[in-house]
């Protein structure tokens, strides 16, 4: 997922050659107060003109009590973005006036309710201790974001490039999302020259449970892309657990093993989301019968 400043023309022009899987159209913290009417005018104009196929195209919006946000949600809803991103989420109840205020542009527009999703950036200590409220608090969030930046500055805490400070709010994240079916995705990692870093956080993202993980930088978006998408021996692998259990059911066993291990449901569950991915990401011998 790659922030795209909204103020910027020559980075709306280009955002979608770099290879993300999605786009953050950032009206936001990228964007001056006195520049906030333009960059609607820019974002609303590269939508029409670009198109961005093959992009999710998600549209980061002010926070409530900024006095900015119901211009945004009416200015961004009739481009029909995939989500918006209301940003600086404490409470389920923040996310129940954010979808009220959707739900009218909706139907100013006559564009059937739900159209547009949500995408809540909680980026404070209050926002992940309620990120499951957050979460299950109306059918339009599809998934949580975490905001690494401002919640250490919440925290008081000191930030990292290890990343030590956030260990609890990434772990209540993912835990949250899960528990609610909805999606999560990590904060960016923000040292644009440390490829070996970003390598390191991604993974370490992917092994926690996150569903993907937002960048700053163009230059970031392949080695994410790379983290974050399952290897060759994890294809085969997976296909082995569910080659072994198909093979178990037709001889009728009640337990099967692979490489000496038992294959309970959690393993055959991995395996069938991995291969489910490879299929999305189009690679080659994904596919199993």
């Amino acid at each position: 997922m790659l922030f795209v400043p909204g103020n910027n023309p020559g980075m709306l022009l280009n955002a979608d050659i770099y290879g993300a899987d999605a786009l953050i159209l950032d009206l936001e913290d990228a964007v001056a107060p006195g520049e906030k009417d333009a960059a609607r005018i820019l974002v609303r104009g590269a939508l029409t003109a670009y198109g961005y196929a093959g992009c999710e195209i998600i549209i980061r919006i002010n926070p409530l009590g900024s006095g900015y946000t119901l211009e945004d949600i009416q200015a961004v809803v009739p481009l029909k973005p995939a989500m918006l991103m209301p940003t600086k989420v404490s409470s389920a109840k923040d996310i129940e006036i954010i979808s009220a205020m959707v739900a009218e542009a909706e139907r100013d527009h006559g564009m059937p309710e739900g159209t547009v999703g949500l995408l809540p950036l909680i980026e404070t200590a209050i926002g992940v201790e309620n990120a499951y409220g957050i979460a299950t608090a109306d059918p339009r969030v599809k998934a949580i974001f975490l905001g690494a930046e401002d919640l250490s500055s919440d925290l008081q805490a000191v930030r990292s490039k290890e990343n030590i400070e956030i260990i609890y709010a990434r772990g209540r994240m993912v835990m949250a999302a899960r528990a609610a079916g909805v999606d999560v995705y990590d904060t960016p990692f923000t040292d644009t020259n440390d490829e070996e870093g970003l390598r390191l956080d991604a993974e370490h993202a992917r092994a926690l449970g996150f569903t993907g993980k937002a960048v700053i930088s163009p230059r970031h978006v392949e080695v994410v892309n790379a983290a974050f998408t399952p290897t060759e021996s994890e294809i085969t692998y997976a296909r082995e657990v569910l080659d072994v259990i198909e093979d178990g059911k037709k001889r009728g066993l009640g337990a099967v093993s692979l490489r000496g291990k038992m294959i309970d449901k959690p393993i055959v569950d991995r395996a069938e989301r991995i291969l489910a991915v490879a299929r999305a990401l189009g690679l080659g011998g994904a596919d199993h019968e």
